[in-house]
């Protein structure tokens, strides 16, 4: 992957983490419906679709570079619960704080409460949005629930890439029947992240002429504004409700629209042909680009208690909503100081460990990959 992509691929995910944070700030209850029309957009839920996509891409490199299934197994658990562990017992602390001073900012909903362990087996598991065990809003921190999807894409590719014969159907089987049809619905947009990957990977894009590299990465972002002018994500999700007969959310939560997303993973993945092919030869690199990409994981586990919290203590005086914003804000960008930047230290730590407890497997899990 050259520069130019990565710092493109950076650019789209750091994009795509303050527009969640900015959709759920536009909730009538912390901006007073300032900003509905992001609301009525639905934006921040198209924002994660752009995300699986990149994740799609990411861990199909990140694959080819950890080569074994324990050395992949190692580097996703590790990037997921180094962030999502801490970010757990944060909000567990700022849900109890804010609750004790003002419950009706925890409305039904948006607020589910459970205990500290049930808190952490089924947020630790990553299967709070898994069918067979029923889904689970983990306290107020309802953008937890892509993590239980993106974890099931890893499981998935990895069974795919690393086992072969009648264990890899048979782990395949068990673990998509166990995921849940809501889950599978949304892979297709991941695996278009991993079909990019492959292009890249065999220079196909290298053969995208200059021109249509334009029409690319201009054509896919006109085209969702267009296709949203014209209300075809309303029209997508009636036509899939007649057709399946159900009240899609009440039946596939948040893969309700999965049509328009595989429309969104298509038009992200022509936009990022376009991009890469553009930016084939660049050389130029963005500090502050990379520092809020390197800070998005960590930006999106906090910044929903912590809006949830601000709104039950600030008092209503002027610039409240300023500061409840970049106090979101804030919270991410210091957590991500603590423990996401962190992730190659906590690394090396639990490889010692591994090869002190256990040294004939230790070489499976010699890598420093941070994806």
């Amino acid at each position: 992957m050259n520069r130019g992509l990565s710092l493109w691929l950076d650019v789209l995910r750091a994009g795509a983490t303050l527009l969640v944070v900015f959709s759920h700030f536009a909730y009538p209850r912390f901006s007073h419906g300032t900003f509905q029309w992001m609301r009525d957009y639905n934006f921040g839920s198209d924002a994660v679709v752009v995300f699986f996509v990149v994740s799609g891409f990411v861990i199909a490199f990140a694959a080819g570079r950890d080569q074994d299934a324990n050395t992949y197994a190692f580097n996703r658990l590790t990037r997921l619960w180094s962030v999502l562990l801490p970010a757990l017992a944060l909000t567990i602390i700022f849900d109890r704080i804010g609750i004790a001073i003002d419950p009706t900012a925890y409305p039904r909903g948006f607020y589910e409460a459970h205990s500290v362990t049930d808190m952490f087996l089924r947020g630790a598991s990553f299967s709070n949005e898994f069918g067979g065990l029923g889904r689970m809003r983990l306290g107020s921190n309802g953008p937890l629930w892509s993590l239980s999807y993106e974890a099931a894409y890893y499981a998935l590719f990895g069974i795919a890439v690393f086992l072969t014969g009648a264990l890899r159907a048979i782990l395949l089987a068990v673990v998509a029947y166990g995921v849940g049809v809501p889950i599978l619905m949304l892979m297709p947009a991941w695996l278009m992240g991993v079909y990019l990957f492959h292009l890249v990977k065999t220079d196909q894009i290298a053969s995208v002429s200059a021109r249509k590299a334009v029409v690319f990465a201009i054509g896919g972002p006109l085209a969702y504004a267009v296709m949203q002018i014209i209300g075809l994500p309303d029209r997508l999700l009636a036509v899939s409700t007649a057709l399946f007969g159900v009240n899609m959310n009440i039946a596939f939560a948040f893969s309700d629209e999965f049509v328009w997303n595989g429309i969104i993973g298509v038009l992200t993945v022509i936009h990022i042909i376009g991009m890469a092919r553009l930016m084939q030869d660049g050389a130029h690199d963005s500090v502050a680009v990379r520092w809020i990409a390197g800070a998005s994981f960590s930006l999106y586990v906090t910044h929903y208690p912590a809006l949830h919290l601000l709104n039950a203590t600030l008092p209503d005086v002027a610039g409240r909503e300023v500061i409840m914003l970049f106090g979101s804000l804030a919270v991410g960008f210091v957590f991500a100081e603590v423990f996401e930047r962190r992730i190659k230290g906590l690394r090396q730590i639990l490889r010692s460990a591994i090869t002190a407890f256990n040294p004939p497997k230790a070489k499976a899990l010699d890598s420093t990959t941070s994806t």
